[in-house]
């Protein structure tokens, strides 16, 4: 037990000396406010890079959703007639859906893993289509600086 003694020999109806551990939940919620002064921060440089973020932010959601709907589609698909079996198959589900190929080798047959899918396949649409027009944004951006500068392309 490494969390919480503290607040188990303060609970100790009997000892009233040690009563005082309780001032050590007082010392817990000084973390939690330092975790919001982080947090804001962290909102701070999201603001100043935007899109560089947007794409961070796209990806980091992206793959835990992947993570998150593969391991729910392993759950869903225990099914007899199902063709996704192990963790592996539900992965290279999760892959092959995120990045709209689809092989159609393993696909859900159960409509909770429908559901799934279709969660996936926005998800990854919207991934790459964020991702596209960030690559769109920098090739405009360098052909407007050069105009700036009174290079015409």
């Amino acid at each position: 037990m490494r969390w919480g003694w503290i607040d188990l020999i303060s609970s100790i109806p009997m000892l009233e000396f040690l009563r005082a551990g309780r001032l050590f939940s007082i010392i817990r919620l000084v973390r939690v406010l330092r975790v919001f002064r982080s947090l804001r921060v962290l909102v701070k440089h999201f603001k100043k890079n935007r899109v560089e973020s947007t794409v961070s932010s796209m990806a980091i959601i992206t793959i835990l959703l992947m993570i998150f709907c593969s391991i729910t589609i392993l759950r869903l698909e225990d099914v007899p007639h199902g063709n996704i079996k192990t963790a592996e198959d539900s992965l290279w589900w999760a892959i092959g859906t995120v990045t709209t190929i689809g092989y159609g080798d393993v696909y859900p047959v159960t409509t909770g893993g429908r559901i799934v899918a279709s969660v996936l396949i926005i998800f990854g649409v919207a991934m790459f289509g964020t991702l596209s027009g960030l690559i769109a944004s920098w090739f405009l951006g360098a052909k407007k600086s050069k105009q700036r500068k009174g290079v015409n392309i």
